[in-house]
């Protein structure tokens, strides 16, 4: 199994500086590095401190400069905020500033409060058609002369350019959930990412499930699976009980972001209160310390054997939590040094 790790920069208060915030995000990725790691991800987010990512590809540039041997990938582009002529080419550059380092990681995007700025009465469906019509054009656009008449792109022949430094393109992957979005990925001999969130095991097993029997209808290489998720490696049972408050409240406000229901000023989402916190028992601390991959080292190293043993390729490390960056950086550490070499 391979790991990576999954970051952005997030803003919790006004009074946070936003270069502070970035050249912490670029150290974690630097542990991540040095550590062995096989990838960084970072996604594409519009309006929201929440979550800063307006684009990956710039991020990724950067990013090459500062680390030396992870690839470098985009988790994940909203494919519906792209014309594909425009991703294939930007996506194209960047794995030849890059030297090839790009995996491309796609999406139809998840929140409301982001269509309805950029795409006004865009919504979840629609969304995903484009992703499915944009998808298998940047392999064609990459090979070049390409001429597209569909539901949503018409274009006359065209060309990326430039082309990827890497032959037939930068490894594509898809965020899928659905069997459908599973089929979909495979038939295209694209790579599929999965994001369980809060659901537990029995969605990390029907994830792979959905996975195995798209493989099985499908004749060819079988492409292969990411698991993505919170993670969070504890030095003691004390710290990862505090983990699984911080936790809980992180999962609250990604829950506010997605019903899209709170005011927004200045990016930041209304507070919530305690209270509100306290009576989502979904996202409770309890239930997320079983239900995240969280917990003394020995207990993660025993999570992810199981996801190893399920046929998960990657595993990938998801550290926004709206912890302090020394907590992050901490639990990467004791991951890096403590559960990968289990794995070697």
């Amino acid at each position: 199994m391979k790991f990576s790790l999954f970051a952005h920069m997030e803003r919790l208060s006004p009074d946070q500086p936003h270069t502070e915030l970035y050249e912490e995000f670029v150290s974690l990725c630097q542990i991540a590095d040095e550590g062995g790691m096989h990838a960084i991800w970072t996604g594409e987010h519009h309006g929201m401190e929440f979550t800063i990512a307006p684009n990956p590809f710039v991020t990724l540039v950067d990013l090459a400069h500062r680390t030396k041997n992870v690839r470098l990938g985009t988790g994940t582009v909203i494919a519906p905020f792209w014309h594909p002529i425009k991703l294939a080419g930007e996506a194209a550059s960047t794995d030849l500033i890059i030297d090839g380092r790009l995996e491309l990681g796609i999406a139809r995007g998840a929140y409301s409060y982001e269509y309805e700025r950029i795409m006004p009465g865009l919504d979840a469906w629609e969304a995903g058609q484009r992703m499915r019509e944009t998808a298998p054009l940047l392999r064609q656009l990459w090979e070049g002369d390409c001429a597209h008449e569909g539901e949503f792109y018409k274009f006359p022949s065209t060309t990326s350019a430039p082309k990827p430094a890497q032959t037939d393109g930068p490894p594509i992957w898809i965020a899928a959930r659905d069997p459908n979005s599973h089929e979909f990925a495979v038939s295209n001999n694209f790579n599929v990412q999965v994001t369980p969130l809060w659901q537990g095991i029995e969605e990390i097993e029907s994830l792979m499930e959905r996975f195995n029997n798209a493989c099985d209808k499908h004749d060819g290489p079988r492409p292969k699976i990411m698991l993505l998720h919170h993670t969070y490696v504890g030095s003691d049972t004390n710290d990862v009980d505090l983990a699984a408050n911080e936790l809980s409240r992180y999962y609250n406000y990604f829950g506010a972001w997605f019903q899209n229901k709170r005011p927004v000023k200045q990016g930041l989402i209304e507070r919530l209160s305690d209270e509100d916190i306290a009576n989502n028992e979904m996202m409770a601390a309890s239930k997320l310390r079983k239900d995240l991959t969280i917990g003394t080292a020995q207990e993660v190293i025993d999570q992810i054997k199981h996801y190893e043993d399920l046929g998960y390729d990657e595993y990938s490390f998801w550290i926004d939590s709206g912890m302090s960056y020394e907590r992050k950086r901490d639990s990467l550490n004791r991951f890096i040094n403590e559960v990968m070499p289990a794995f070697a």
